[in-house]
């Protein structure tokens, strides 16, 4: 059977109108040869944007696939960035190239916070589903998983000199892991509602909190050593409320020895914020001189942490100031009193530095230090703006400049109404402070201009002006060429709703909550103030309702006038003499949306009941009412010159329909949150949407075909993969459920990966069983007889041994998946593995990839293996293969290692003699200088 009718699909083709995303943070990032502070990159949705601050333009997209970036992480050394996503998974980026290779999925939920350790080897995140979990990105697999926390995690730390981790959370805790155990030895509890903020300062000495007060809290970090020296008594540690309170007595002695042997914390104080709101976004530069918060308002406040000499000066000036004031009162007083003792308190060595004020609420802060005493600092705002501030730290009274704004390239707010030209190339978009037109091909703001609470707008016919319809009943006119508003009417009293070109094109209908439908003509009037024509509407007839009208349409032949009511009807007028014509109930909810086709022949609306309904025009009869989306229709559109039309919901989609066949073809998913209106260009081959997320997304339509059974098929698969990978964690047998866990989880990639191995196991059963047929067949001929022929797909993969063929399977898993799809694996494959593992060994092929197979697989199968007789000799013949390979490896590691610290010697010792010539040359020129200015000086004189 043919293609009875044939669809085009329409595919994602730009996200366009988001300047930061209001879901994650902000961070300085550098590009290669770039200066520090240049570049920020922020989310804009499911992709990354690394925007040039200078030049206000965007230099690098990190493309997403599908969930919303929740957080954003350089490394140490600049050149990735790590991306977490709502979904829990966290992808590695290369900021030279954009591209990502490394890809981690061990989290359920969204990933709230990412931080790489020192040497960026290591990378923690946490997340929504209140674990944390630790990788190792150079290896690409997850290390361990630490539980105990019971809330959203809001802040993960490494220590740079010790295997230690600090979490925060929401349940208000600070839990303190040793990574060497993976075991949390210490929670600190002196907090009474969440913890939203966390940074390290004093070389890691202190640790300043914020939670949901205006209270900074300070604790001081005191690092123990190890061990005591024989005969030195054990401090006695008194009770207080900052420490753990086990009900079990026992547990709480071995708690408070494992603590006590590797930090204490004690309270030392804290600072109080101007805002009393929770804290936001508390953050340090890098070498933690800097702390910068804010709540939930538009103020941020910067502190500066004094350095050790710099508390000494101020407490040796108080300690003055004391004795001054003492001496006085004794001189007064006429009696002895002893030396007066000045406290050195919190407040003596972090101090208030400034205020900057953003002009809108602040997202997330980022700061940078730079050099001469200079601090950058890039605010991501609520409205989706980007703007940075530069102080210099060393003044008196620093003030903040701004240095830049990001806000061309979207709205402030939600965009409202979108228009298409007649020409296909400008895109009309418009919010409630202002309207822009986009170049469609390069999705470049040709215009803006300020304008009221946009609703409804249009392209007057000749594509020179646009007209608005405002939320305060108002037309306005402003013409492209100049960006020049030409005239504000007062149309309406209540909300314009909506606006529609009459098909003759001479003028407009509008229709608006005051009840009213009004007629309008374009007219061509002679300006005043200039004395040229310019354009103006004149109002010809009004249209009296009942009730508030929602949506007006005219019917293409100019016959007809639809006009959507607040009761749940559509009412249908005669144009010429507005007599009624047609009655179109049945809707339970206001019909929000309306379109007539092309021929007149049918009409469809949308509802807030969330069904479109496709009635015949010639009767009003209800051809058909379909469940459309999980929330209100809010907008509704023909395709031109056909009969399938496409409706935007509140439930983030985009749908296409057949109003003859009443079906449905395709869904454009990509928004995140509720899709507030789409327009379709008249050729329509493109369409764009805009959302509550900010963004406008263009859509274009390809040359290809949808099959609705496979596409149907195609939509039933995706929701069996996302059911599976919600499944049940694999089990490891004998194992209970303890702080630390395994990193990785079951996702459809480890099931498929499993899926793999053991057809890669089944082809080497069944070639190992025809080898063995032929040595038999061989033996009984008593001649040698041809092979049998290989398996196609070992022959595909160019006439490799079956054994081979496993190992590249083995190989070709993702790292960070390998641990989970081994885990899937049935025991029965495990016998024949760990033979193969054995002859991989010994000939020396993968040894470091099939060792972390073997010892993992060793680790979950102990039991079964340890008691199956027959596998004795094979783990037998391991264990010494194994031990002799990996020495062998560490033997030429370590071989390589002392060679390359030799040349590094060599090139050290070449280089210093080079550095000293340097530095006489240097000390030459200095002494040149000098005695010119000598010399000047002595002539002035």
């Amino acid at each position: 059977m043919g293609l009875t009718k044939q669809y085009l699909r329409y595919v994602a083709s730009a996200v366009f109108g988001v300047i930061g995303s209001q879901k994650a943070n902000i961070s300085y990032v550098t590009l290669r040869g770039g200066e520090k502070g240049r570049y920020v990159a922020v989310a804009a949705c499911e992709h990354v944007f690394i925007w040039d601050i200078r030049k206000a333009e965007k230099v690098l997209i990190l493309q997403g696939q599908k969930h919303e970036v929740t957080f954003l992480c350089p490394s140490p050394d600049g050149v990735h960035i790590a991306v977490g996503y709502e979904d829990g998974a966290v992808r590695i980026f290369s900021l030279l190239n954009g591209e990502s290779n490394v890809s981690f999925n061990g989290h359920k939920t969204a990933v709230t916070v990412i931080h790489y350790d020192a040497l960026g080897a290591r990378l923690v995140t946490g997340s929504k589903d209140t674990d944390v979990i630790v990788w190792d990105v150079i290896n690409e697999c997850g290390l361990y998983r630490l539980r105990g926390h019971k809330d959203i995690i809001t802040q993960a730390l490494f220590l740079k000199d010790k295997n230690l981790l600090v979490t925060s959370s929401k349940d208000s805790f600070v839990k303190w892991w040793d990574l060497d155990t993976q075991h949390c030895f210490k929670t600190i509890v002196g907090h009474r509602s969440e913890v939203w903020g966390m940074v390290l300062l004093n070389q890691e000495n202190r640790l300043l909190t914020g939670s949901a007060d205006s209270e900074l809290r300070a604790w001081d970090i005191s690092y123990l050593q190890e061990e005591k020296s024989e005969g030195e008594p054990k401090v006695k540690k008194g009770k207080t409320l900052l420490d753990d309170d086990d009900d079990d007595g026992e547990e709480n002695e071995v708690d408070e020895s494992s603590e006590e042997r590797i930090l204490s914390c004690k309270k030392a104080g804290s600072i109080l914020r101007e805002a009393r709101d929770r804290v936001v976004s508390l953050t340090t530069d890098r070498k933690a001189r800097i702390i910068a918060c804010h709540g939930n308002d538009s103020v941020l406040e910067v502190f500066t942490v004094l350095s050790e000499e710099e508390v000494q000066k101020k407490m040796t000036k108080k300690l003055k100031k004391a004795k001054k004031k003492a001496a006085k009162a004794q001189d007064d007083a006429g009696e002895q009193t002893e030396d007066p003792v000045v406290e050195r308190t919190l407040k003596d060595e972090i101090i208030r530095l400034t205020n900057i004020k953003a002009s809108a609420k602040i997202r997330w802060v980022e700061c940078l230090s730079c050099v001469g005493g200079e601090l950058k600092v890039a605010l991501l705002l609520q409205n989706n703006t980007i703007e940075t501030y530069s102080l210099k730290t060393s003044d008196k009274t620093p003030t903040a400049n701004k240095t830049a704004r990001l806000t061309l390239g979207g709205h402030r707010t939600d965009v409202r109404t979108l228009a298409f030209s007649s020409d296909n190339l400008a895109v009309l978009s418009a919010s409630g402070d202002t309207v822009k037109v986009w170049n469609r091909s390069t999705l470049q703001v040709i215009r803006t201009m300020a304008c009221e609470y946009a609703l409804s707008s249009l392209f007057v016919p000749g594509d020179r002006q646009i007209i608005l319809g405002t939320k305060s009943g108002t037309l306005q006119i402003f013409e492209l060429a100049s960006g020049n508003l030409l005239e504000t009417v007062d149309a309406h009293s209540g909300a314009l709703w909506s606006l529609c070109l009459a098909p003759d094109q001479r003028g407009i209908v509008t229709g608006s909550a005051d009840k009213t439908v009004k007629f309008w003509e374009f007219e061509l009037i002679k300006d005043q103030g200039t004395g040229q024509k310019r354009l103006t509407v004149k109002h010809m007839r009004t249209l009296q309702l009942e009730e508030d009208v929602l949506c007006v349409k005219f019917s293409p032949d100019h016959r007809l006038l639809a006009v959507s009511l607040l009761d749940c009807t559509v009412k249908v007028f005669y144009t010429d003499t507005l007599k009624f014509f047609l009655s179109l109930y049945g809707h339970k909810l206001p019909v929000l949306c309306l379109d007539i086709s092309h021929d007149n022949t049918i009409i469809a609306t949308g509802s807030a009941d969330r069904n479109v309904k496709i009635w015949g025009l010639d009767f009003g009869d209800c051809h058909r009412s379909m469940f459309a989306h999980d929330d209100s229709v809010m907008f509704l559109q023909f395709v031109p010159k056909t009969h399938l039309f496409f409706t935007a919901g509140k439930d983030k989609k985009i749908k296409q329909w057949d109003a003859d066949k009443f079906e449905h073809i395709q869904t454009l998913e990509g928004h995140h949150r509720e899709v507030w209106c789409l327009a379709i260009s008249p050729n329509g081959d493109h369409l764009v949407s805009s959302s509550h997320d900010k963004s406008l997304r263009l859509w274009e339509r390809t040359r290809e075909p949808i099959i609705l059974e496979e596409e149907r098929e195609m939509e039933r698969e995706a929701e069996f993969e996302e059911s599976m990978a919600k499944g049940d964690v694999p089990v490891v047998p004998g194992e209970t459920q303890g702080e630390a866990a395994p990193a990785g989880k079951k996702t459809v990639e480890t099931v498929k990966a499993a899926e793999r191995i053991m057809e890669a196991l089944e082809l080497y059963k069944g070639e190992a069983r025809k080898m063995e047929e032929h040595k038999y067949a061989c033996e009984r001929a008593g001649k040698e007889l041809p092979p049998p022929k290989p398996n196609p797909i070992l022959v595909a993969f160019g006439n490799v041994s079956p054994s081979r063929y496993v190992l590249d399977v083995i190989k070709k898993v993702r790292s960070s998946e390998l641990e989970v799809s081994l885990l899937v694996l049935p025991f029965s494959y495990i016998p024949e593995l760990l033979t193969l593992f054995n002859s991989f060994i010994q000939q020396g092929l993968e040894v470091e990839l099939v060792c972390r197979c073997l010892f993992f697989l060793l680790k979950i199968h102990f039991g079964q293996i340890s008691s199956n007789q027959m596998m004795l000799s094979v783990i037998d013949d391991l264990r010494t293969n194994t031990q002799s390979k990996v020495r062998e490896i560490r033997d030429m590691m370590g071989f390589n290692s002392a060679a390359l610290q030799f040349l590094q010697r060599e090139i050290e010792s070449k280089e210093d003699v080079m550095f000293f010539t340097d530095a006489t040359g240097q000390l030459q020129e200095k002494k040149k200088k000098r005695r010119k200015r000598e010399r000047a000086i002595l002539t002035l004189a």
